[in-house]
């Protein structure tokens, strides 16, 4: 069976980074359906775990079942194990899953990321269910504007705090670029002390 052509993953941008100290994330905020704006308060970024968050880009109820099944099943390894699960084996559950529903795809891209025993990790899972680890990432129609910023400030080695400013740049220059990147800018950092969203307040500061 031919594979059908992925035409509806046109929007949104979502950028993480892997820093000395944790993971940072920032999306915007508009959904859209070809030229209109279906939504100004889309919910791009969301806490898998106390330390693990994602970031979605693609169909909404995809990416929405997704985080779904990724919250339940983190909860799961949590009663079954005794301990949390790691951020490696989240990104990876999530591969299978896309992978295995490959014929009839989730229409998705996910940013996996967070800390455990290993440290910082960040993962890039795909439409194919491919996962790769990154220090650096962006997704969505937006990005290519967001790499322009990512490439030319962020550092391997920087603090959350540092890295935060570069995550809202990003992705309020893919805003002033690309037409389906709009409204506003969440971010969430996670380190070991936990998942935390930044405030309008703080971000504007940054910003």
């Amino acid at each position: 069976m031919e594979k059908p052509k992925l035409k509806h993953l046109k929007g949104t941008t979502t950028v993480g980074l892997a820093c000395r100290d944790g993971v940072v994330f920032a999306t915007d905020s508009r959904a859209t359906m070809g030229y209109f704006v279906a939504s100004k308060q889309a919910r791009k970024v969301f806490k898998i775990t106390d330390t693990i968050g994602a970031t979605t880009a693609g169909g909404v109820a995809d990416t929405q079942s997704l985080v779904n099944t990724l919250r339940a099943e983190a909860g799961y390894y949590l009663m079954r194990e005794g301990i949390p699960i790691g951020v490696r084996a989240s990104a990876r559950l999530v591969a299978n899953i896309v992978h295995a529903y490959s014929l009839f795809p989730y229409i998705a891209n996910l940013l996996v990321g967070g800390t455990d025993a290993s440290g910082p990790r960040l993962f890039f899972v795909d439409l194919d269910g491919a996962l790769t680890e990154e220090t650096m990432i962006a997704t969505g129609s937006g990005s290519p504007v967001a790499y322009g910023v990512l490439e030319t400030e962020f550092r391997e080695g920087m603090s959350i705090e540092e890295a935060s400013p570069i995550v809202i740049k990003a992705v309020r220059t893919a805003i002033k670029r690309d037409i389906a990147t709009g409204n506003e800018i969440t971010v969430a950092a996670i380190n070991k002390r936990g998942y935390r969203e930044l405030s309008p307040e703080e971000i504007k500061k940054l910003a």
